[in-house]
């Protein structure tokens, strides 16, 4: 068996590695990472228990041996958890997020000073979710991308995971788009992923390390690619503010957005469509999920096995 996936994002790379892995011959059809895939301006939580708070279960099931797979292609994994927080003024906010997921504790201030010292003082409570943790999604494409053939052609099994491109074969795919800001605030430091539960712009800020950090949050119904907005940008930044002040002198680094490829329920699937094996609709789990969906997609070609993603209707 010879497989050609076409894609390079984090779907295409992880279904590649994941084949190479097991000894089936696969090359990619892209021109490698970078800004015109939607991976490029991804958070890299790897957070199954906070995207349990809105998500199906089958997110935080699939997701939870994300790190060990990440880890095991030697892509480098900070297992530091998540921290949740809100205003004091959205207090309700933190009990509605504690009540609808799991693997948490709470902290009270003090506990939040242990484990972030540049956040002592600026919130009463804050749930812990200790097992989660993140990578630096650029590395990881790097990473995985280096050790895959390329291909300008198309030979054996091919295996499409073009994201939103794919629209033309998958007529049920929509986009989502998400923005983002990369600053530089030596001012702080963090050791872990912050959610703070905003009224109008929840905010995750994810540390890139030397200072650097990633702001995002935005899901807006759209397909639209390119820069992100004006509001897009002052919101995020405003919630930022809210987090800590400190932020308000940050040097901005990067903007960007880009849409992310999702089915009408936001799970991935796996479809079999005139002899090509489509994996797509990461939604908003893109490096959460995707190690699962290949090991999915390689135990379908292995096995003939039938993964849980794949859609009886399409077939």
């Amino acid at each position: 068996m010879s497989v050609t996936v076409i894609g390079g994002g984090v779907m295409g790379l992880c279904v590649a590695t994941e084949l190479q892995g097991r000894g089936i011959p696969v090359a990619v059809r892209d021109e490698g990472p970078g800004p015109r895939a939607c991976s490029w301006w991804a958070g890299g939580m790897l957070a199954p228990w906070c995207e349990g708070e809105s998500a199906e279960e089958a997110v935080t099931r699939h997701g939870l041996g994300a790190a060990d797979w990440w880890q095991a292609q030697g892509v480098p994994v900070a297992r530091n958890g998540t921290l949740v927080v809100s205003l004091s003024r959205d207090a309700a906010a933190l009990d509605r997020f504690a009540r609808r997921s799991r693997g948490h504790r709470m902290l009270d201030a003090e506990g939040i000073a242990a484990l972030e010292p540049d956040l002592a003082g600026r919130f009463a409570r804050a749930l812990f979710f200790a097992d989660e943790a993140h990578l630096d999604p650029r590395r990881a494409l790097a990473i995985l991308s280096d050790r895959l053939g390329r291909t300008d052609s198309v030979a054996g099994q091919v295996i499409d995971c073009r994201g939103l491109s794919a629209r033309d074969a998958l007529r049920d795919l929509r986009g989502v788009r998400g923005e983002m800001v990369l600053i530089r605030c030596p001012e702080i430091a963090l050791s872990r992923p912050v959610r703070l539960l905003h009224p109008r712009m929840p905010l995750y800020v994810v540390p890139r390390g030397d200072g650097v950090f990633m702001l995002g949050a935005t899901m807006l119904e759209s397909d639209r690619r390119g820069p992100p907005t004006a509001r897009a940008v002052l919101e995020l930044l405003s919630a930022g503010f809210a987090l800590h002040p400190a932020l308000a002198e940050a040097e901005v680094l990067e903007l960007g957005a880009d849409a992310r490829p999702a089915f009408p329920d936001n799970l991935p699937r796996i479809r079999r469509a005139g002899g090509v094996i489509h994996a797509n609709g990461l939604y908003r789990h893109g490096f959460l999920l995707a190690p699962a969906v290949a090991r999915m997609v390689a135990d379908h070609l292995q096995h003939q096995t039938r993964p849980e993603f794949m859609d009886a209707d399409h077939d």
